[in-house]
């Protein structure tokens, strides 16, 4: 018995060591004749030398990610998306604030991720004050003012709106929060901000911000939340090894956040420029749509590469699947609705027939004016060749 339980060790310990379970990463030579040692498979947590080599590079890239956010790389910690972060963020400051009050103030048009921690949350006692934006889609710094209350635990409010891209006040509302004396912790989204619009959580005195890579070219599974410094004891999501300083469990996806951090860098060079590429093009794919008879805007988003029309009386789907059949990707709202109807463009007041027709568009720094001429082309050959469904 005790010679078979030898072999049985050997050999669990054989397999770990060559799926790189153990000390030792290997993985098969591209030409097919030997194998070679990938440092970045090391476990960042792991003592061993191949761990510490892969510590380094998530320090890396944490730098990086800070060094674009403006914070220091110790308040930058890394999640496994921007819902994770979302959910994190809420549910942390509810408890960090449960002596402050049950009272929670957000906006009628935050992504889902917000959203459903939310309502969660009212299902367990808070009180939840969901601001509607006006007809353009904003929110202002002084309907934040008139929720504000003595128990208001929790303010959450995105940067930069996903589906109309109107930009909400941020840091007038940390200023707000900061004047008023208000014990209230500042979360927010910026998942559609950053390296968009101005984006400083140091700077303006916001508690919880976050991020996820995907949206500046980098890989999915992989996000961020920055806390501030001096938030003490903050209450981790996700129980187990106390990776990220103890905040976040879970053994660091190190491939991913490197390639956060490359997609940051790549995205710096020649920000400027980049984010100008992105404001002409709206503003000439904006000219174009607006000449399609039928096609009006919806909401007044700034930022630079978000657009939303409605071509009226045209369900968005149909126009959807027409033009993706052409190979133009648009959609009719945040991607994470799967077709389901969008809060935040109800939330404006939006007629029916407005409403059904909403098209979201997004632009890169690729985009070019081709794009939006082919763009132009198919959803004006839509609307001669279809009859209006409403």
């Amino acid at each position: 018995m005790k010679h078979k339980l030898s072999i049985l060790l050997s050999l669990v310990l054989t397999l770990c060591l060559f799926a790189g379970i153990g000390s030792v990463a290997y993985a098969a030579d591209a030409e097919g004749g030997g194998s070679q040692n990938y440092p970045e498979f090391g476990n960042p947590t792991a003592q061993y030398p191949l761990g510490r080599e892969a510590k380094e590079l998530v320090e890396e890239a944490r730098r990086t990610i800070a060094g674009a956010l403006g914070c220091q790389p110790s308040a930058l910690h890394f999640t496994s998306c921007g819902t994770e972060s979302d959910n994190w963020a809420i549910r942390a400051a509810a408890w960090q604030g449960r002596h402050t009050g049950r009272h929670i103030i957000t906006t009628a048009v935050e992504h889902s991720a917000v959203l459903e921690p939310c309502r969660q949350l009212e299902q367990e006692g808070y009180e939840v004050t969901y601001l509607k934006p006006d007809r353009t889609g904003h929110i202002s710094a002084g309907q934040v003012a008139e929720a504000l209350r003595e128990d208001t635990a929790l303010v959450s409010v995105m940067l930069v709106n996903n589906e109309t891209g109107c930009l909400f006040p941020v840091a007038d509302i940390a200023r707000l929060l900061k004047e008023r004396g208000s014990r209230a912790l500042l979360h927010c989204d910026a998942v559609q901000g950053f390296l968009k619009v101005p984006c400083a959580p140091a700077g303006w005195g916001v508690d919880l911000m976050s991020l996820s890579a995907h949206k500046i070219g980098g890989p999915k599974g992989i996000g961020a939340l920055y806390v501030r410094p001096d938030l003490r004891n903050l209450r981790p999501l996700l129980a187990g090894g106390g990776q990220e300083e103890g905040l976040r469990s879970g053994t660091e996806a190190t491939a991913q956040i490197a390639g956060f951090a490359k997609a940051v860098a790549l995205r710096q060079e020649g920000l400027e420029e980049k984010l100008a590429h992105m404001a002409r093009i709206k503003a000439y794919c904006r000219e174009r749509l607006l000449s399609i008879p039928g096609v009006v805007p919806v909401g007044g988003g700034e930022a630079p590469h978000i657009l939303a029309v409605s071509l009226v009386g045209y369900p968005s789907a149909n126009v959807i699947n027409d033009l993706g059949s052409q190979g133009i990707c648009l959609s009719a709202g945040s991607a994470c609705h799967r077709g389901k109807a969008s809060r935040g463009y109800a939330a404006l007041g939006l007629d029916k027939r407005t409403a059904a027709g909403v098209l979201r568009l997004s632009f890169g720094p690729e985009t070019t004016e081709g794009d939006i001429d082919a763009l132009y082309e198919a959803l004006l050959r839509h609307k001669n060749t279809r009859f209006s469904m409403l």
